[in-house]
């Protein structure tokens, strides 16, 4: 019998969420729902000093926004709470009993000052320190000392940890849905830190129970996590428990492939690497996919792609669409670069299959200085969606719809006003002027006309019409611009202009 697919996705409340931190989140949501399973959050926050305030908000509100819900989490709760290790804190004591029980575990005194010194010492000697099967015999653990020795420390509240007892020279074998088997000597690993004095268990602990304890069957994680892997597995190994299948995402690299995305990568290329905004206790604001001018879907879209392949030339799916394509088998193991441009052309394709309405309901926000009628707002923005990646950009590029004109183009103005340009657009404001049908195609139809029969080149008079109209050199079809402009408002503009041109 098939078992019933449960998996989670398990953030630090440490800071904003990274991207890769929104993959991993979607990679968990669309295996979920592709094998009609449940997709759980779980607040990881037993690292105490690390926890930052507003952070939890923060990530469910940015997991929110892109259409990653879950079937059970700190808000809903469920069968398996509470979602937040801080609340689960007192049963992970009766674990770490367990592995010292066993003789998995044992206890630790060094105290920090003691390891920095040993540390040093390795340094100097050009070596490594680790608290391993090498060294821990010569260490203060319970290893070492007599029975009675540790109860002293213990009954003195002596500062302690536990840690993993890692057996010596053991081959771990592991099975990773991505990358296949992977094999560690044991020997090689450290005695990893398990719970401390404090009661707090560490990652490792908390994770290892919680994921049992909640029935987890899959754990899709990030490449990070990897060499956590072989510790993961001798832990289920010494509890006696079936292990989750594993799967290590890759990676998502820097635009140049050299290195793991950061959000110095993103102030120095201009390009959000958080799903939201996240201001710091400074005030300072990490820009954010959906302050930028994202669409949600645009950006699952990009994201899902960044080291998963659908196969075939297709690259525009929505959710629902990829909860029934997706599988970890088409995951990659390389780590993927990403491409800001690309980026942005998802956000643009996503752009192109609104309607005129929804795109102008959605540039309204923007323009809180002037007013312009909705139906010639659905005009402007079928033009412009064409030729921009963001809504909020289409007054930056057609500038001329929505403000008076004050400048005219530079260039333009040397090379293509010539002496008789003014008597020209003279001429063609009157043909204007004396149309009945102000379409774009009957535009066209008579100025083109007004051209061929006063032998004239287009050079001689569409610059000079752009730039009376418009201000601007280029731009989108000068015709379907003074359509929407209308006969008047074109009429004003090229009397105003020829005005203000000659007295520049």
């Amino acid at each position: 019998m098939e078992k019933t697919v449960r998996v989670r996705f398990a953030p630090s409340p440490t800071g904003p969420l990274h991207i890769g931190g929104v993959r991993t989140a979607l990679f968990n949501y669309l295996f979920a729902k592709k094998h009609q399973g449940k997709c759980i959050l779980r607040i990881e926050d037993t690292d105490q000093t690390r926890f930052v305030p507003g952070a939890e908000k923060y990530i469910i509100d940015s997991l929110a926004w892109c259409g990653i819900s879950f079937d059970e989490d700190v808000v809903k709760g469920g069968p398996f709470g509470p979602y937040r290790q801080s609340e689960r804190k007192a049963m992970y004591k009766t674990f770490a009993d367990e592995l010292l029980a066993k003789g998995h575990a044992y206890f630790a005194f060094d105290t920090p000052e003691e390891l920095d010194a040993i540390r040093k010492q390795y340094e100097l000697e050009k070596k490594t320190f680790q608290y391993d099967v090498h060294t821990r015999l010569n260490l203060k653990n319970s290893l070492t000392m007599s029975e009675g020795e540790v109860g002293e420390l213990l009954k003195n509240n002596t500062h302690f940890v536990i840690r993993f007892r890692m057996p010596e020279n053991f081959d771990i074998v592991m099975q990773d849905i991505i990358r296949g088997e992977i094999h560690v000597n044991s020997s090689t690993l450290d005695d990893k830190v398990l719970f401390k004095s404090d009661g707090m268990p560490t990652y490792h602990l908390a994770n290892i129970v919680d994921d049992h304890l909640m029935e987890i069957s899959h754990v899709i994680r990030g490449e990070e996590w990897l060499p956590s892997l072989p510790l993961h597995y001798m832990l289920y190994n010494s509890f006696g428990w079936d292990k989750p299948e594993f799967a290590h995402l890759p990676l998502i690299l820097k635009p140049d492939g050299k290195g793991k995305l950061s959000k110095r990568d993103g102030d120095k290329g201009g390009f959000p690497v958080f799903p939201c905004n996240w201001t710091t206790d400074e005030g300072e604001i990490y820009p954010g996919y959906r302050e930028s001018g994202y669409y949600p879907d645009a950006f699952v879209n990009m994201l899902v792609l960044l080291g998963w392949n659908p196969g075939g030339e297709r690259e525009i799916f929505n959710i629902d669409e990829l909860s029934e394509i997706f599988s970890l088998e088409r995951a990659g193991k390389a780590g993927a670069r990403f491409d800001p441009d690309k980026a942005k052309w998802f956000n643009q394709q996503y752009l192109r299959q609104k309607s005129d309405k929804e795109v102008a309901e959605e540039l309204l926000p923007y323009l809180t200085d002037v007013s312009i009628p909705m139906e010639m707002l659905s005009k402007i923005c079928a033009m412009g969606r064409e030729r921009v990646y963001f809504v909020h950009e289409i007054p930056q590029d057609m500038p001329f719809f929505f403000k008076p004109l004050t400048t005219y183009c530079d260039v333009t103005l040397k090379k293509k006003w010539k002496e008789e340009t003014p008597q020209v657009i003279e001429a063609v404001k009157a043909v204007i002027a004396g149309m009945a049908d102000f379409t774009r195609e009957n535009i066209e139809t008579q100025i083109k006309q007004y051209i061929e029969t006063n032998s004239l080149g287009f050079g001689q008079v569409m610059p000079g019409l752009r730039l009376v109209i418009t201000g601007q050199g280029q731009g989108p079809d000068l015709f379907s611009v003074m359509e929407i402009l209308g006969k008047e408002e074109s009429l004003a503009r090229i009397t105003k202009s020829l005005e203000a041109i000659k007295n520049l």
